[in-house]
């Protein structure tokens, strides 16, 4: 009789939907084994916590007991100041990936479409199978940009989303405002275009004002993230800025007190540190101008990042030896198959490492040009 029952059981037993079952896992950047390795593989901010951020975290610490605003109504309340908003145009999630599922499960259905560039920030592919929607990934242009005119003609009839990620993750590179303007005009206005832009404030020079075409173009949809520049990866905190009626629906999608306490707190006390996450933000852009020149005159071939990060491009032969002479030297970075390398900034001695790692181009790429590139 006991094994009958199980045989019922086994044969009648619970599965998870075959789209799930078939999602690649994402796969986060390696942390760090002791305090001799260089983390650069995850993005995060090398600056520890501000201290007025570290108040107002421990400010809550008394508090937990007690659920979070729903909705973190503060928070939202700061961002829409910060950004000349309204606190109805404004949604939090854990992190702006927790904000892009909810905008996907908020627009699309079973079977519609989200177009996006390819390589870009891993996570999309998956949440999109996640919410029974399809993926119309569109490959990046010789220069490691976004394909507008192609991403525009890929638009259908079932097309409910497109996402542009500026600066890109993991090239680094920027979208162009002329480009992203043309683009824009472009799109129907029944599709929602997301701008992903989680590492916007290390970007320096000429940009997209992004705000300036939230305002002309009713669907655009702004996102960003407390987890880079802000250094609250552990807190797990970001927004969407977007029309009311999208807004109040990815709230309407979000896990109930989805964004706890400390991470609220924190968010409003970044945003009033403003002048101090300038400066860190400028530090980062002079080294990553530093280190980019230098790898040019190594040889490397490296795009124009204006992110906290830079890529080389490389065969799969080339990912492995680069990672494997980095790890060599205790240096963690991110390897991408099929397409390459991913180095996070951090402080000038730990930039100098892995310059050190990569300054023997010849030796890393045999039988290679100087400034031949895999693509």
């Amino acid at each position: 009789m006991l094994s009958m029952t199980s045989t019922l059981s086994e044969a009648a037993a619970p599965e998870v939907r075959a789209a799930v079952a078939q999602l690649p896992a994402y796969v986060a950047g390696k942390s760090a084994q002791s305090d001799l390795t260089a983390a650069l593989a995850s993005n995060e901010s090398h600056f520890p916590p501000l201290p007025s951020v570290i108040t107002a975290i421990s400010a809550e610490a008394d508090r937990i007991h007690r659920y979070p605003s729903m909705g973190a109504v503060e928070a939202r309340e700061a961002i829409a100041g910060h950004f000349g908003v309204s606190p109805e145009e404004i949604a939090a999630g854990p992190g702006s990936s927790g904000v892009l599922q909810q905008i996907i499960s908020a627009v699309c259905g079973h079977g519609d479409e989200v177009v996006y560039a390819w390589r870009s920030f891993e996570a999309y592919p998956i949440l999109v199978a996640v919410a029974g929607a399809v993926s119309v990934p569109v490959p990046l242009l010789a220069s490691e940009h976004h394909d507008l005119p192609a991403m525009a003609a890929a638009i259908t009839d079932r097309t409910r989303l497109v996402i542009l990620c500026s600066p890109n993750n993991p090239t680094g590179v920027s979208i162009n405002p002329e480009a992203l303007e043309e683009f824009l005009q472009s799109v129907p206005p029944r599709v929602l275009v997301v701008l992903d832009e989680a590492y916007v404030e290390f970007q320096r020079g000429p940009g997209v004002d992004s705000l300036d075409f939230y305002r002309r173009y009713p669907n655009l949809c702004i996102l960003r993230t407390f987890s880079k520049a802000y250094g609250l990866a552990g807190l797990r905190i970001g927004y969407a800025i977007a029309r009311p009626g999208i807004a109040e629906g990815l709230r309407r999608t979000a896990v109930p007190f989805g964004v706890n306490r400390m991470a609220q707190a924190a968010a409003v006390a970044s945003l009033a540190a403003a002048d101090e996450i300038l400066e860190r933000t400028g530090a980062v852009a002079q080294e990553r101008t530093r280190v980019i020149q230098a790898l040019r005159g190594y040889g490397w071939d490296v795009p124009d990042s204006q992110a906290n990060f830079y890529w080389i491009r490389a065969s799969d032969e080339l990912r492995e030896r680069l990672l494997d002479a980095l790890s060599g030297a205790d240096i963690l970075a991110r390897g991408y198959a099929v397409d390459g390398v991913r180095i996070t900034l951090a402080d000038a001695a730990t930039n100098d490492r892995v310059l050190a790692v990569l300054a023997d181009r010849e030796r890393l790429c045999p039988g290679e040009h100087l400034h031949e590139t895999s693509r």
